[in-house]
C-alpha cells in the first residue's frame, strides 16, 4: 500500500524558529492525512514540516516535483484558526490545486485574473465570512493594497510561498513581484511562512531566504533525486526521425515535447498531428484564448503530446505525464530539471529524453552574448550552460551528475539510465584530438564545425580552395572518421572546454587555456565513442498496451485496468474536471493489484479518503466487484 506521496529523506537544517514548537505530532493532523487525503502515513520530513508550521515556525522546503510539498501547508491550514494564503504563479496551478482540494470536501478557491468581477466579489465575501480554508492569490494582486488590506480583515493560519525559486534573479523563472513578498513578514509578523520549491542551487537558496526574510526559518532539504524517472541523452541526427522514434515507445501516453523557439514549436506540433499523434502546440506568441484551449485539453484529455516551448509547464499539476522530451538544449541544469520533473509526478515510470547537437550549443552561446544583461549575469548563464552541457556529455550516471549539481552525494550509479543500462564505449580519442585542435589553429580560429571537418577530411570544395586550405598540413589527415563523427568530437571538445565558441554565437570555435596540454599530447584523452547510425525502432504496439507495459500491468488485468480508468474518465467528464483530481493512476493502480470487494476495504486505499469514498465508492466498487 502506497503512503503520502513523498521520496527521499529529508534533513532539518538552521535554528529552529524562535516562535517555538510543539514537542510531539498533533494527533488530529495524522487523522486530517488519513480521513481528507486518504492516506495512511508520512513520508519523508513531512511530519516534522507540518509539526513545525503548525506550531507557528517558518520554515523553506525543497522537495522534488511531485514530493508532496503542498501537503506541507494544506495539512497545517486545516488545522490551525483561520485561512491559509497561498502566493501562486500561475492560474493553471491554482485551479487545479483548489479543485483537487475541492474534491477532498476542503473549502479552497483563488483569486486571479480569469475570475470576472462578479466572481472575484463572491470569493472575497466567502473569505470576509471566514468560510475559506486556503485562499490562492497571484502576487500581483496579493501585493495592492487592497488585498493587503482584505487579508488584515481577517485571522490568517500561515503564508504558503510556492515556486519560491522565482525570487531569484540567477534563476531560471525570475518573477520581480516574489522580490517584494517582504511586506508579508512586515505586516503580519506573527503569521508562520513557508516558501516552497524543487528546483534551487545553493545561490538560489541563499536568495531566497535573503529576499524573503527566512534567515532564521527552518530548512528542510528533501534529495532530489525522482529514481522514478529514466534520463536519455541522444545525438541529435535527424531530430524528426529520433523524435517520431521515441514516442512510438509511448504511444497513448501525455507527455511535453519541449523545443527551444515559438516557430519550432508550431513546426513540430504540425508534423506531429500529421504523423497522427495527437499533438498541440503552446508557446507565449498565440492568442490566450488558443493557449487556454490547448491547455485545457492537455489537462483533461488522456493521450494529448504538448509541444511547447518553457512558457508550458511551471505548476502543471497532472500527475501521469509519462515522458518528458526536449529536442533541443534547455538554458541550465535547474531548466532541465523543472522540466523534466513534470513526468512521473505521481511516483509510476516516466522517462526524460533528449537530442542535442553542437549547433544548440552555439544557439544558446548566441542567445547569451547578444542579451542585454550585464557581464556578471552572462557569466552565471554561461558557467550554467557549461554544466548542462557536462551532463550531457557525461561517460558515467547521468542521475549521479545531476544530484551532484545540487550538493548531493548520491549512493553509487542509478541503473535508470542510458549510461548505466547501456554504458557507453570510451575510446582512447588523444591523436584525434590533437588533429581536431591543431585544425582549428591552423586556419586561425575562425571556422565552425562543418568547414573543420570538410579540411579535416580533405574535401577539396571552393570554400576551402579559395581560403587555401587545402594546402594546410592538417588537410586530409581525419579520413579514418566521417562527418558525423567528427561532429561528436567536436561536440565532446567544447563540453570538456577543450574548444570553446565564440562568444559572438556564430559557431567559430577556438581554443583554450586548457588545449594546449592536449594539443602537444602531454594528456591522455579519452571521448565517448559515436553510436552507429541504426537505431533500435519501437516494436509499434498499440497506444493502450505500451501504455499498459508502462506501469507493469499484465495481460490478464488490462481488461480490469481500462474499465477502471473509463469510470473515471466518465465521472470527470460529468463534472468538467481532470480525470486525476478524481483519482491518480496511482490509486487506480492500487485498486487493481488489491481488488478491494467492500467499501471499508476501498476506503483503505491510498489516496481514496473519507469524502471521496462516499462520492464514488459505490462507481468504482460496482467495476471491481464485476471483475
Amino acid at each position: 500500500m502506497r503512503s503520502a506521496p513523498a521520496r527521499g529523506r529529508c534533513r532539518a537544517r538552521a535554528p529552529a524558529s524562535p516562535k517555538g514548537l510543539s514537542v510531539s505530532m498533533p494527533a488530529s493532523a495524522l487523522q486530517v492525512l488519513n480521513t481528507v487525503f486518504g492516506y495512511p502515513a508520512f513520508r519523508g520530513e513531512q511530519q516534522a514540516i507540518i509539526e513545525h508550521l503548525a506550531g507557528g515556525g517558518d520554515a523553506l522546503v525543497l522537495m522534488p516535483t511531485g514530493g508532496g510539498k503542498s501537503l506541507c501547508y494544506q495539512i497545517p491550514a486545516l488545522l490551525r484558526a483561520g485561512t491559509a494564503i497561498v502566493v501562486s504563479p500561475l492560474i493553471a496551478l491554482m485551479q487545479d490545486q483548489v479543485e483537487a482540494l475541492r474534491q477532498f470536501g476542503v473549502e479552497a478557491a483563488y483569486l486571479n485574473s480569469s475570475l470576472d468581477a462578479q466572481a472575484q466579489r463572491e470569493v472575497e465575501q466567502r473569505f470576509a465570512r471566514g468560510e475559506l480554508k486556503l485562499l490562492y492569490v497571484a502576487p500581483e494582486r496579493l501585493l495592492s493594497e487592497r488585498c493587503l488590506d482584505l487579508i488584515g480583515s481577517r485571522t490568517i493560519s500561515l503564508f504558503a510561498i510556492d515556486e519560491a525559486h522565482c525570487v531569484s534573479q540567477w534563476g531560471h523563472d525570475f518573477r520581480p513581484e516574489y522580490r517584494q513578498l517582504t511586506v508579508l513578514h512586515e505586516r503580519f509578523p506573527d503569521v508562520p511562512r513557508i516558501a516552497l520549491t524543487a528546483t534551487a542551487d545553493a545561490p538560489t537558496r541563499t536568495e531566497i531566504v535573503e529576499r524573503l526574510g527566512l534567515a532564521e526559518a527552518s530548512r528542510f532539504v528533501a534529495s532530489f533525486d525522482r529514481p522514478n524517472i529514466r534520463y536519455r541523452v541522444v545525438e541529435k541526427d535527424n531530430a524528426r526521425r529520433q523524435l517520431k522514434d521515441f514516442l512510438e515507445g509511448h504511444r497513448g501516453e501525455s507527455g511535453i515535447v519541449y523545443c527551444l523557439s515559438r516557430r519550432k514549436v508550431e513546426e513540430t506540433a504540425a508534423w506531429l498531428a500529421g504523423e497522427g499523434v495527437r499533438a498541440l502546440a503552446y508557446h507565449a506568441g498565440m492568442e490566450a484564448a488558443g493557449r487556454a484551449a490547448n491547455q485545457q485539453r492537455f489537462l483533461r484529455e488522456d493521450g494529448i503530446v504538448m509541444v511547447a516551448t518553457i512558457a508550458f509547464g511551471m505548476g502543471i499539476d497532472k500527475p501521469d505525464v509519462r515522458f518528458v522530451a526536449h529536442m533541443d538544449l534547455p538554458k541550465s541544469m535547474e531548466g532541465y530539471y523543472q522540466e523534466t520533473g513534470r513526468a512521473g509526478r505521481d511516483g509510476l515510470p516516466a522517462e526524460a529524453w533528449m537530442t542535442y547537437g553542437l549547433a544548440d550549443v552555439v544557439t544558446l552561446a548566441q542567445f547569451i552574448a547578444q542579451s542585454e544583461s550585464g557581464e556578471e549575469r552572462k557569466r552565471v548563464e554561461r558557467a550554467k550552460l557549461d554544466a548542462l552541457l557536462g551532463f550531457a556529455e557525461t561517460t558515467t550516471c547521468r542521475r549521479q551528475r545531476l544530484l551532484a549539481y545540487f550538493g548531493e552525494t548520491p549512493q553509487g550509479a542509478c541503473g535508470n539510465c542510458d549510461n548505466c543500462l547501456d554504458p557507453p564505449q570510451n575510446w582512447d580519442a588523444t591523436v584525434t584530438v590533437q588533429k581536431a585542435l591543431s585544425c582549428v589553429y591552423r586556419t586561425g580560429q575562425r571556422y565552425g564545425v562543418g568547414h573543420l571537418t570538410a579540411v579535416l577530411r580533405g574535401e577539396a570544395d571552393e570554400r576551402a580552395q579559395a581560403l587555401g586550405h587545402d594546402r594546410l598540413s592538417v588537410f586530409g589527415i581525419g579520413t579514418d572518421l566521417d562527418a558525423r563523427q567528427w561532429r561528436s568530437v567536436f561536440r565532446q571538445l567544447v563540453a570538456a572546454g577543450l574548444l570553446s565558441t565564440d562568444e559572438e554565437g556564430y559557431g567559430t570555435l577556438r581554443l583554450t587555456a586548457t588545449s594546449r596540454e592536449a594539443l602537444r599530447g602531454e594528456c591522455t584523452v579519452w571521448l565517448r565513442r559515436p553510436p552507429g547510425r541504426a537505431e533500435r525502432r519501437s516494436a509499434g504496439r498499440d497506444g493502450a498496451a505500451r501504455s499498459r507495459q508502462s506501469l507493469d500491468i499484465a495481460a490478464h488485468e488490462a481488461a480490469l485496468w481500462d474499465a477502471l480508468r473509463d469510470a473515471r474518465a466518465r465521472l470527470a467528464r460529468e463534472q468538467s474536471v481532470p480525470a486525476y483530481v478524481i483519482f491518480h493512476d496511482a490509486t487506480l493502480l492500487a485498486m487493481l493489484r488489491e481488488r478491494p470487494q467492500s467499501l471499508r476495504e476501498l476506503g483503505a486505499i491510498s489516496g481514496v479518503g473519507e469524502r471521496k469514498l462516499a462520492r464514488y465508492g459505490e462507481a468504482f466498487l460496482a467495476v471491481l466487484t464485476a471483475a
